[in-house]
């Protein structure tokens, strides 16, 4: 029977997972990056809770991403999913359910 309370006994089992990231870790120009390593954004600012506004790109569009994308904050925000995912699924839009920040 497998020891599924220790995690140490295999090498090769998944470590578990991280503590969440939580809004707090998230700051004005902070880095994001995708799954592999390429950098999609800065950080303008938290919208709500949940929500990370990114700054404007080149073509002067904010794109949001949900927090819980955000898999670890070492200097930079690494997202979970690779650049191009990540791109076909952020929003340009402002969440209707974050307010507005003042």
């Amino acid at each position: 029977m497998e020891n599924k309370k220790n995690p140490s006994t295999s090498p090769t089992q998944p470590q578990p997972a991280a503590s969440p990231v939580t809004a707090a870790q998230i700051k004005p120009e902070l880095v994001v990056v995708c799954s592999q390593n390429g950098e999609l954004g800065v950080v303008d600012h938290m919208q709500g809770a949940d929500q990370i506004n990114l700054k404007k790109d080149k073509a002067g569009v904010h794109h949001f991403i949900p927090l819980a994308w955000v898999k670890s904050v070492d200097g930079k925000a690494h997202l979970d999913r690779p650049g191009a995912q990540a791109m076909k699924e952020w929003t340009d839009k402002a969440p209707a359910t974050a307010p507005a920040r003042a």
